[in-house]
């Protein structure tokens, strides 16, 4: 699955060079070749005359002439996402507009408006992560980005191929720029390919960012899944036979094989439920296609079903019908989970040749098989959700992004109107959700809702399935508490516009008490003068003043030590503390103020001088964990974990603020860390766990609970330790214990 560059090819001579550039060339022109109908080919053949002239000077950070990236691009979106001849001229010209001194004007002169506008739309994706622009501005850009994805969604699609191929070549980068890139990639690329349709790319993207902010878990599950190769072959081989047997006698015409899960997945359920890689059960999957007549796609599904539950026994609960119920992103299938040989279960996919098609190619392939449709698409439905989402957008939010994410990215559940209409909702809406759905006044005024006839509160979590009926009231109003428990897009912006104008009116009375204030001392009521006192109070705006003022969170006693000059008035004079500003300059002047002697974390900036710094307390850094520095706007630098549950939002939002980190060798302070043990409640093994943590390794132990049920203990012990190295020898040793199942770090509070 993973790609990587031959290293031979970095010491190439200009002669080979040159061979190994058209060799590539060739082998897109073959790729493309049932896709070029007349005059397609001379096209291509400008497009990549433009791209190799505007690039020949340049070369990528292996070392390798940088045409090669976009003819690699284009051959992704041909081979890989089954894009045609327009999106692979775009693709091989897709950064020289932002690159070189190629213009947009120049593009659409020799290629026509519909070519140049795909570049357009690319050349602003690639500002939108920008490490020097501020969020809001990526905000901003984020919008264009999603603008063009509803006029030309293969802007998307040939960006999410330029980030594959980035992820598949990242090994040659700086260590800060895989970290910030694979998190970039995790945060907001594996989510779009995920809803583009693009499993297997979703996939590989999820891999490699894994590979590089989590190497020791990805090596290790490699490494595990390699080693288990041969035995799950064979299992494979065992569970498949006796349903091939049957199949083979039926009418259906089908493939079956049997596919590793991902590292990413495997992972993500090691950690989500607490187990081993030995107690994953599903590891693999069985993917069995039908080919058959679109008329008899489905009935043929449910055949193939009928014979693997007559073989083997499935799972209910874990049923996945989305044939009848297809995924927003297109995706039709049947899954079901079945109890196979040895006690093992084992997932099973059902699937027609075009929904697997679907499956792999996503977008493109919904497209191929649209044409001569009428059917508004479940794509052309999210189009419109996106544009509405955008229309209804505050234009300097900077929770666009993960709005955004929570409302368009996620996995979508399907619940129903008291009428029977079916609406889909990202996972994790709420009733309040649903309400604003239905209507922004039915949201506003919403007070409770039925969910299948049974009343429940605006803050239940709807689930597939769920028929919703809402309850409202002409003197319900929203409130601040409605933002934490919404997940929409729609829903967060309609709250927040309420809670402004109810603040705005609220906030009249706080501006009336500051101009009597102000006539008080003899100043002028003037903007300029009320900056002064919003700047004083450190507050964002003029209505958050009047606003504080108003609820009396702010008394103005301040006021008098004022200067009134003329009709201008002057803050105080006071010292000032020095903060850590967010550009560059300044974090490296920080380091050389912060010069301190007993710190034992080195900063790799501009300067290597020792600085001032705090451990972050959502993931409690300790010596030997692989870690990243935050520059914080108040706080100085702050260390967090590079798998700390907020890495990826701060590094993907805020790539200009990190600082690359790395621990000195030295033991003279100890950190609090908290270990979880899972055990059998056998006689003595408190004992046996003290004596070993404090006894014999001399650790202090600052608290500790330990709760017993059914002949199982789990214990939370909170310690300090020196660093990680220590921590691994004490798990290790606490495993050696007789009864001890399980020791996992958590993040103490």
């Amino acid at each position: 699955m993973e790609t990587t560059v031959k290293i031979h090819k970095y010491n190439l001579s200009e002669e080979e060079e040159k061979k190994e550039i058209l060799r590539q060339y060739r082998g897109l022109l073959r790729a493309l070749k049932p896709k070029l109908k007349p005059g397609d080919k001379e096209a291509v053949r400008t497009a990549f005359e433009i791209a190799v002239e505007a690039h020949k000077t340049m070369r990528r950070k292996s070392g390798e002439p940088y045409i090669l990236h976009p003819i690699a691009v284009a051959l992704i979106c041909v081979e890989e996402i089954g894009l045609g001849v327009r999106s692979t001229i775009c693709a091989l010209l897709h950064d020289t507009v932002e690159d070189t001194d190629v213009t947009l004007e120049d593009i659409q002169h020799e290629f026509g408006n519909e070519i140049s506008k795909i570049v357009d739309g690319l050349t602003k994706i690639s500002t939108v992560m920008d490490a020097n622009s501020n969020t809001t501005q990526q905000a901003e850009n984020f919008k264009k980005i999603l603008l063009t994805l509803t006029d030309d969604p293969r802007v998307i699609l040939i960006k999410l191929a330029d980030r594959l191929h980035n992820m598949r070549t990242l090994d040659s980068m700086k260590r800060e720029k895989q970290l910030k890139i694979s998190s970039e990639t995790v945060y907001v690329y594996a989510p779009l390919a995920h809803r583009m349709g693009l499993y297997s790319i979703k996939t590989e993207l999820e891999d490699l960012s894994m590979k590089y902010l989590e190497p020791e878990a990805y090596r290790s599950i490699a490494q595990k899944l390699n080693d288990t190769k041969r035995e799950r072959t064979r299992y494979i081989n065992d569970f498949i036979r006796p349903l091939k047997e049957k199949l083979e006698k039926s009418d259906v015409k089908f493939d079956i094989y049997g596919r590793p899960k991902s590292i990413h997945s495997i992972w993500s359920k090691i950690k989500k439920k607490g187990v081993t890689f030995e107690e994953v059960y599903d590891l693999f999957a069985i993917r069995i296609i039908v080919d058959s007549a679109p008329d008899k796609e489905k009935e043929d599904c449910w055949k193939v079903y009928s014979t693997i539950t007559d073989e083997y026994n499935p799972s209910p609960e874990r049923l996945r019908d989305w044939l009848s119920n297809p995924k927003s992103n297109g995706y039709e299938a049947l899954h079901t989970t079945v109890m196979g040989p040895q006690g093992k279960w084992v997932e099973v996919q059902i699937r027609s040749k075009r929904m697997n098609e679907i499956a792999e190619k996503g977008l493109a392939a919904h497209w191929k098989y649209k044409e001569g449709t009428t059917d508004e698409s479940r794509f052309d439905k999210w189009f419109h959700q996106i544009r509405e989402a955008l229309a209804n957008q505050d234009s300097n939010t900077i929770d666009f992004l993960q709005d955004f994410k929570t409302s368009f990215l996620t996995e979508e559940i399907y619940v129903y109107t008291p009428k029977g209409d079916v609406k889909m909702l990202p996972a994790g809406a709420t009733a309040l959700d649903f309400a604003f759905m239905v209507h922004s006044v039915v949201g506003s005024r919403c007070i409770g809702a039925k969910v299948n006839h049974k009343l429940v509160p605006i803050s239940y979590k709807l689930k597939s399935g769920d028929q919703v009926e809402i309850i409202t009231s002409a003197k319900q109003k929203p409130t601040e508490d409605w933002l934490n428990f919404v997940v929409t897009a729609k829903a967060r912006t309609k709250i927040k516009d309420a809670l402004r104008e109810e603040k705005k009116s609220i906030a009249d009375d706080g501006k009336y008490t500051l101009q009597r204030k102000f006539e008080g001392i003899g100043a002028t009521f003037s903007p300029g003068n009320i900056d002064e006192v919003v700047a004083f109070y450190k507050l964002n705006s003029h209505l958050d003043l009047f606003y504080k003022i108003a609820i009396k969170e702010i008394d103005l006693k301040e006021l008098k030590e004022f200067h009134v000059l003329g009709e201008r008035l002057e803050q105080p004079k006071k010292e000032k503390p020095h903060h850590v500003e967010e550009d560059k300059a300044e974090i490296d002047h920080t380091q050389k103020v912060f010069n301190k002697k007993d710190t034992e974390l080195i900063i790799f900036g501009e300067s290597s001088d020792r600085i001032k710094y705090s451990l972050a307390n959502c993931c409690k850094p300790i010596p030997g964990d692989d870690v990243f520095g935050f520059v914080t706007s108040g706080e100085g630098l702050k260390i967090h974990r590079t798998n700390c549950p907020n890495a990826a939002r701060l590094m993907a939002n805020y790539g200009h603020r990190i600082v690359k980190t790395k621990w000195a060798k030295n033991k003279e302070i100890s950190f609090l860390t908290g270990l979880k043990i899972v055990g059998l409640d056998d006689v003595g093994v408190i004992h046996k766990i003290t004596n070993l943590i404090s006894g014999e390794m001399k650790f202090n132990i600052s608290a500790m609970t330990i709760e017993a049920k059914e002949g199982v203990f789990e214990g939370n012990i909170k310690i300090f330790v020196h660093d990680r190295e220590e921590l691994d020898e004490l798990c290790d040793r606490l495993l050696t214990l007789p009864g001890i199942e399980r020791v996992e770090r958590y993040d103490t509070e």
